[in-house]
């Protein structure tokens, strides 16, 4: 790929993440979980910014999953239940400047389908 068009695409990336992430903030009750996601893994934590420390975290190349779908909805399980025993039931998603469909949309689904609330 060109210089400028990767220079361009990773200016507009960070500019969505920018605007996304411009009124959302997590605390240690309501912590904010943000996703990454690569061609071959997606990863998920929750962070309280007032400490600026991660509360609970999920890896989706440990759990042995690939960023799809599927993937996602597993990695959501695992954080569901990291969150649950942290005595969490409610946060703030932080999709990270990607655009919510896709596995970060099934990563959603399966953190409400598991009972988290946001």
């Amino acid at each position: 790929m060109l210089k400028s068009v990767q220079k361009k695409k990773n200016r507009v990336y960070a500019q969505r993440k920018r605007r996304s992430r411009g009124s959302i903030h997590g605390t240690a009750q309501m912590p904010r979980v943000t996703v990454f996601r690569s061609n071959k893994h997606f990863y998920a934590q929750a962070i309280d910014d007032d400490k600026a420390h991660t509360l609970a975290y999920s890896d989706g190349n440990k759990l042995g999953v690939r960023s799809t779908t599927e993937g996602a909805k597993a990695v959501a399980a695992d954080m569901a239940e990291k969150l649950k025993s942290a005595g969490i039931e409610t946060i703030v998603f932080d999709r990270n400047g990607y655009v919510y469909h896709g596995v970060v949309a099934a990563f959603a689904d399966g953190l409400r389908e598991a009972g988290i609330k946001f």
